[in-house]
């Protein structure tokens, strides 16, 4: 058994990226400045998207996205239940009702075909997620929306450097359309917390970027820099989700390690598959469709509890003792008691997202892990199961 814990996913921070944010503070500017448009600039450049809106967190990207394309009251939205609850949250808090579309439980995303099922004459927009970095079925996705009308809004919180046939995965083809990424500590890159809009659309990156700071139609850095002026309007009413600089210090050094964390994902995916294969009581993910890139954020295998005569749950347990650290990502939302009060949903409902819900677990993941670690959570997952 390791000595010490290790946990799941740990940021991996340099020391050029803390030397940069010592230099916000110092400078005095902290809030949204230079750095954060640069950290856009560079966003955009990276996904060849004109439009990159940096924002506090992925759960402001995904309201504001959903404001700014005019979902309100009234309107219906269709996702997947498995899922963060931001996903659900954000449609509510516009006034609109969320609506489920079951997943595939092999690739845990949703299903075009059910997608289609879930449509209403008050349907308007619709959220795919892009889970745990393998990209979503993107051009049945968009043909139901182009033939229905309706805008696309890409939970791409685990997706950042995966692509769909050739396409990067936050570069959205379509004006109709938007993608959201999160940039918290165990994400593929990291500002501390924080997210990026992305879109083609001139009208929503407008609306985005005024809404982001209260509905005003200068920011801070507009305002107070030596050739700004102090004089603003107030466009509509907004809400109070820009980035930092402080943090965009750390995404503007984290944006170029992208491709070596990345790379370093994958490696230590092919060592587990490696160290795994065969094992009875645990299966693990398949490898991304031919031609598709997976950013591997998390990697979520789904435990055999009937093999093995224990819940996942007890597993992490298990695993906990052995000094190896697990996550759950995630449970279904129908089983949450709030959506079960407020929509009538209930077990039985999706059985797809129910099937892996009480099954998935999140094992360590992230770029600085040494082969010892990843042969140390090998050893413990065996062990676990037995062998």
């Amino acid at each position: 058994m390791r000595e010490t814990f290790l946990p799941f996913a740990k940021p991996d921070i340099s020391e050029e990226a803390i030397a940069d944010v010592a230099d916000s503070l110092r400078s005095g500017w902290i809030t949204t400045g230079p750095k954060a448009l640069k950290f856009e600039k560079s966003f955009g450049e990276y996904l060849g998207v004109p439009y990159a809106l940096a924002v506090n967190s992925a759960t402001a990207g995904l309201h504001l996205s959903l404001l700014a394309f005019g979902i309100g009251p009234g309107d219906e939205v269709i996702t997947t239940p498995m899922t963060f609850a931001a996903t659900a949250n954000t449609v509510i808090l516009t006034g609109a009702r969320p609506v489920l579309a079951d997943i595939d439980p092999v690739t845990f995303n949703i299903r075009p075909e059910l997608v289609k099922k879930a449509l209403t004459p008050r349907t308007k927009a619709l959220i795919p997620v892009h889970f745990a970095g393998r990209p979503c079925e993107m051009e049945a996705l968009e043909e139901i929306a182009e033939k229905n009308g309706l805008v696309i809004i890409e939970d791409a919180a685990h997706a950042l450097g995966a692509s769909r046939r050739g396409r990067p995965i936050g570069s959205p083809a379509r004006q109709r359309q938007a993608a959201v990424f999160s940039f918290h500590p165990t994400k593929n890159i990291t500002t501390g917390e924080g997210g990026m809009v992305c879109t083609a659309c001139e009208d929503a990156a407008e609306r985005v970027s005024v809404l982001r700071q209260h509905g005003m139609s200068k920011g801070a850095w507009n305002r107070y820099a030596a050739t700004g002026t102090p004089h603003y309007d107030l466009l509509f009413p907004g809400l109070k989700y820009n980035m930092l600089d402080i943090q965009a210090a750390i995404g503007n050094d984290q944006l170029t390690r992208l491709a070596s964390f990345n790379a370093r994902r994958r490696e230590i995916v092919n060592m587990y598959r490696k160290g795994l294969e065969g094992l009875p009581g645990l299966a693990l993910p398949p490898e991304p469709a031919q031609g598709d890139v997976h950013s591997w954020h998390i990697l979520t295998p789904l435990i055999d509890i009937d093999y093995l005569g224990f819940s996942r749950d007890e597993f992490m347990a298990r695993m906990r003792e052995l000094n190896i650290g697990t996550a759950l990502h995630y449970q279904a939302l129908h089983l949450f008691s709030y959506y079960g009060r407020e929509y009538g949903w209930k077990r039985g409902d999706f059985p797809g997202a129910e099937f892996v819900s009480d099954r998935i677990v999140s094992i360590p993941l992230f770029p600085a892990m040494t082969n010892g670690d990843v042969a140390d959570v090998i050893e413990a997952i065996r062990r676990v199961c037995g062998r």
